[in-house]
Formats: C-alpha cells, sequence, structure tokens
C-alpha cells in the first residue's frame, strides 16, 4: 500500500516535525506551524491521515493501523526520527506511535487531546457516536456538519475569519472517513503508556476546550515523567487555528527542548 499524503517543508539534512490532525483535519491546518518551524531551521511533514485528502484509507481502521501508516511515511520521506506534534486524535496517533517505535521519537506535543476514551461500549461513548454521526445518517454533508460543529469548538467571542480553514477541511472530510475516524476515537486507551514516556512532552490546552478540558490535559502531563503543561487563554479545542501566534509560540519553546 502507498504511503500517506503529506506536505514536506524544508531540507533533508533538517531535524523533523510530523504533524498530525484531528478528525476533522488535514494537511492544509498546519500551514502557519510548518512555515513558522521552517523559519527555526526545521523540516516539518504534515500528513493526511490515512481516508483524508489523498491518503489511501487503512483496513482495520484502528490506531494500531494509523501509527503504522505514520511509519509509512516516514520511511518514505527518509526520516529516522522525528518530533511528533498532534491535534486532539492526532496527538493520540502520536501517543499509539510511542508504544510501537519509541526510538524514532525525538519529542511529544499533546494538544488538546486525551490519553483515552474510556470504555467503547460504555453509554457516554455511545452517546457520542450516535449525536456525532445523526446528521450523516439524516442525509447532510460534511459542511452542513462543519457549519454546526465547528462554532461550538472554538472559544466564545473569537475571530470568525481564523477557522474557514478548518471549516473547509471538516468539510472536504470524505463521510466514510468521518465515521471509521469516529468509530476508531471511541475505541482509544493508551493511559497505561504516560508513565514509559522518556522523550521531552508539552501537553498543550486551551482554557475553553470542552471536548479535553484544562483537567484532563494537567491531569495527563501529570503522569508523564518530566512533561510540561500549559494552555492558551482564550481559545477553544481548535487552538492551532484560534490563536496561531500563541501555538507557535508554544511549539517554538517546546521545540528548545528537544534535541535532534
Amino acid at each position: 500500500m502507498s504511503a500517506p499524503a503529506f506536505t514536506d517543508l524544508g531540507l533533508p539534512t533538517q531535524p523533523s516535525v510530523v504533524f498530525l490532525h484531528g478528525v476533522g483535519g488535514g494537511r492544509k491546518g498546519w500551514a502557519s506551524q510548518q512555515a513558522h518551524v521552517a523559519a527555526l531551521g526545521w523540516r516539518s511533514l504534515a500528513w493526511d491521515m490515512p481516508g483524508y485528502g489523498d491518503s489511501p484509507m487503512v483496513t482495520p481502521y484502528d490506531f494500531a493501523h494509523l501509527a503504522q501508516a505514520l511509519w509509512q511515511m516516514l520511511d518514505a520521506a527518509h526520516i529516522d526520527q522525528a518530533v511528533l506534534v498532534g491535534h486532539s486524535m492526532g496527538a493520540m496517533v502520536a501517543l499509539q506511535a510511542w508504544t510501537q517505535k519509541p526510538e524514532r521519537i525525538l519529542g511529544l506535543l499533546l494538544a488538546a487531546s486525551s490519553p483515552a476514551f474510556g470504555n467503547s461500549d460504555g453509554e457516554f461513548q455511545k452517546q457520542f457516536l450516535a449525536q456525532r454521526l445523526a446528521p450523516l445518517e439524516l442525509g447532510k454533508t460534511m459542511g452542513d456538519i462543519a457549519d454546526k460543529l465547528i462554532p461550538t469548538m472554538a472559544a466564545p467571542g473569537g475571530d470568525a475569519a481564523q477557522l474557514i480553514p478548518a471549516h473547509q477541511s471538516m468539510s472536504a472530510v470524505p463521510p466514510a472517513t468521518y465515521r471509521a475516524a469516529l468509530h476508531a476515537l471511541v475505541q482509544f486507551e493508551q493511559r497505561a503508556a504516560l508513565p514509559t514516556i522518556t522523550v521531552p512532552v508539552l501537553c498543550l490546552a486551551a482554557e475553553h476546550d470542552r471536548t479535553a478540558p484544562l483537567t484532563v490535559m494537567e491531569r495527563m502531563a501529570q503522569k508523564i515523567p518530566g512533561a510540561r503543561y500549559a494552555f492558551l487563554p482564550g481559545a477553544g479545542h481548535l487552538l492551532h487555528y484560534e490563536q496561531p501566534e500563541a501555538f507557535n509560540a508554544e511549539l517554538e519553546k517546546f521545540l528548545k527542548d528537544v534535541k535532534p
């Protein structure tokens, strides 16, 4: 199977950062971050997760296979080691990747995420899936879903123009991929991996994030040896879209902790 599609900026000789998007995202959503790390002298890859953009699907669609697709992409790009920057579901892929090939990971920036979704047979998970998939069952498009969902994920009173790329990304997600990603999401469980992490970690939260609340992110940081916790005031779950400059400042600070 061919490797996932990705945007590659920088030179093969530079240390590498890999950007991993969430359920409603895509590689274009990291444009500001890729430009920023390029100016700092890093090479960066931003992928379309399997089933997104030009990337082939994986079967079964689960975190083990998503992480394997990540290694396939890094092999295709001739990258031995990288810093992984994940947003939401992308941070979960990064955690899963740590359990597979920790020697290839230089650092982890885990943004607006969680180390587990809980029991996949639990009531909360069933309600979450039913609620998120209901619009598709009613014949709505991904654009319709983006219209409703994106404003609820951002901080109140933010700049709507900042969310246009997020809306474009979510609108472009194939419905079958969205279903598969949500079903994978509710199965995620990597709490046991947290104490095993031995590279620099930043758990980056957002003040108004109702999807991955501050307390969840702070607790995650406390369970990872030496991890740092920070949050962006005035941002919601879509923090790198909502406040790219503040996100980039935290990313830059974090990259100084990493030894390529």
